[in-house]
């Protein structure tokens, strides 16, 4: 008993049949704020949050450089894609020319032989 009417347990008081709450952080056996073992829990729970910040910030820095080592990776295929489709075109383009020049000079050659023809037709007729 702690006094008039009051029952101690090992996780709070009850006063007139009400259980007081201890808070979390305090010990069952009732050490004060600055007792070794609250000391030690205070600095391993610091120790854990660093350590979990610290390993979030790593993890975190390599998914970064993952990231950008994907980025990069992915625009050097962009930029060797488009030098590839660069190099298509001109191809296709060139051909394309050549095809113009043939299909004029086959003109050519056809109205050539057309008026050829048409020469040797009227000495025929003659």
């Amino acid at each position: 008993m702690t006094g008039k009417g009051s029952l101690m347990t090992l996780r709070g008081t009850i006063v007139n049949g009400t259980k007081l709450k201890v808070p979390e952080d305090e010990d069952a056996a009732g050490f004060g704020d600055d007792s070794p073992a609250k000391k030690m829990k205070a600095s391993r729970t610091k120790s854990l949050l660093t350590d979990g910040a610290d390993e979030f910030e790593t993890a975190w820095s390599d998914a970064v450089r993952d990231i950008n080592l994907l980025f990069s990776k992915y625009s050097e295929v962009l930029r060797e894609r488009a030098a590839v489709d660069a190099s298509q075109i001109q191809e296709l383009t060139d051909i394309l020319t050549e095809a113009m020049n043939l299909e004029s000079q086959l003109k050519e050659k056809k109205e050539h032989l057309r008026q050829s023809l048409a020469i040797i037709s009227d000495k025929l007729q003659s």
